[in-house]
């Protein structure tokens, strides 16, 4: 009998399920948690928000989609895509802005997925996905230069779009710290170089540790370094939504809904692109329309925890696969397990330097920029093609995801139209 198109993976993983694929199952989900623990803080922080919002949207997002996805293996959390989005909606609209946005694009994502629309989003152009996240990789490495460069900018000055933040930190070079680049650099060195020798410990853990020790006990490091704690208060226990203090007039909802559209085709997208790399790395076929809806109540779950917007995390799913993770028990523990890290161990995330979270942040940026990708189509493809591609990079780091988006497809349908024409022309 055939499952139903929105049964969970997790049904059809226990048919066989032994005690050795359990045990290695929790060793993918501790590893995969390590890694989640650093990187979580740092899109939280790149998106905007407060530290522990990153690790509530691991945890709640993670669980959700183990337990209800479409994908034996997926690892859901907070991700590089959507920083500049949710920073976008926090700086405009507030947090309240932020969480009606994103429980009506996992409500979009729910109807997408009964509705069977999950196969439907592998036809939006590759220009397009290549360009977009091009052009995230850029805004967040350009937000990134302040911290990594120990730079303070004005009372009153908080730059929200890219232009506005090279400016910033153009006006705030004299405020320069030599020691926040000096940890800075050493960190990320750590990041580029460590994973040559040594893979089995996250280098982002090892780049934490030593960014801490140095601004802990190197003489004068603990002068023009901003720790987390410095800049942010760290909660302790379970968080605490205020829904009573939150705006939910019709003019929010419709002030929020176009980045309601983009968190959910953003999610959709890069759920369901992180679900066919993981099919090919373990022979497996993932069920579009069930991970849409899981990634939709996900969504609800991780604001209503305290988080922000949540997506299937590529690189996280790929070391949750080469660890051993092959049914979604292994997320459920990567959840469970930052869940008692954020009652035991979250204080300590004070002691973690701001250049660190940067470094963290640089190498994120190159990895999701894909430029080798972005080369290729240059070279290989159609000059329409490739100018569509720049043009959604370049709209996406003045302007923002929606403007590029809707750009970038606009012309996509107009190149089709003219190439159709100009074949009907041909053949007559």
């Amino acid at each position: 009998m055939k499952d139903f198109y929105l049964q969970p993976k997790l049904f059809s993983a226990f048919k066989g399920y032994t005690r050795a694929q359990f045990t290695d199952d929790l060793i993918a989900g501790l590893i995969v948690a390590i890694i989640a623990l650093p990187l979580s803080i740092a899109l939280a922080l790149a998106s905007g928000v407060e530290p522990a919002c990153g690790i509530y949207t691991a945890i709640a997002a993670g669980f959700v989609v183990s337990l209800l996805g479409g994908s034996r293996v997926q690892i859901a959390g907070p991700t590089a895509a959507f920083a500049t989005v949710v920073a976008g909606v926090v700086a405009t609209q507030g947090m309240d802005g932020l969480f009606l946005a994103t429980v009506m694009a996992g409500v979009l994502l729910v109807v997408m997925g009964v509705c069977k629309l999950g196969s439907l989003i592998r036809f939006i152009p590759l220009t397009i996905t290549v360009g977009f996240t091009a052009g995230i990789a850029v805004t967040i490495l350009v937000g990134q230069i302040k911290d990594f460069l120990g730079l303070t900018y004005a009372v009153g000055v908080r730059p929200i779009e890219t232009v506005e933040k090279i400016e910033a930190n153009i006006a705030a070079i004299g405020s320069f710290s030599w020691q926040a680049l000096v940890v800075g650099v050493v960190c990320l060195a750590i990041l580029v170089i460590y994973p040559k020798f040594e893979k089995r410990v996250p280098p982002s853990l090892i780049a934490v540790v030593v960014g801490a020790l140095m601004v802990a006990f190197v003489p004068g490091f603990d002068e023009g370094v901003y720790t987390i704690g410095d800049l942010y208060t760290i909660p302790t226990g379970l968080p605490r939504v205020d829904l009573g203090a939150m705006d939910f007039s019709v003019d929010k909802i419709l002030a929020v809904l176009p980045n309601a559209v983009t968190i959910a085709l953003l999610a959709g997208i890069e759920s369901l692109l992180s679900c066919v790399v993981a099919d090919g790395m373990i022979g497996s076929k993932h069920k579009p329309n069930a991970e849409l809806v899981a990634q939709g109540l996900a969504n609800i779950a991780s604001v209503f925890f305290g988080g922000i917007p949540a997506t299937g995390a590529i690189a996280r799913t790929a070391a949750n696969i080469k660890n051993g993770g092959r049914t979604p028990i292994a997320g459920m523990v990567h959840a469970v397990i930052l869940l008692l890290v954020l009652l035991v161990l979250m204080p300590y995330a004070a002691l973690i330097p701001m250049p660190t979270i940067a470094a963290i942040l640089f190498v994120v940026a190159y990895n999701m920029s894909e430029w080798r990708l972005f080369v290729k189509v240059v070279k290989t493809s159609p000059w329409y093609d490739w100018a569509i591609m720049s043009l959604t990079l370049v709209l996406t780091v003045i302007f923002d995801l929606v403007v590029a988006i809707v750009v970038g497809m606009a012309l996509v349908g107009v190149v089709a139209l003219v190439k159709k024409l100009a074949a009907r022309q041909t053949a007559e």
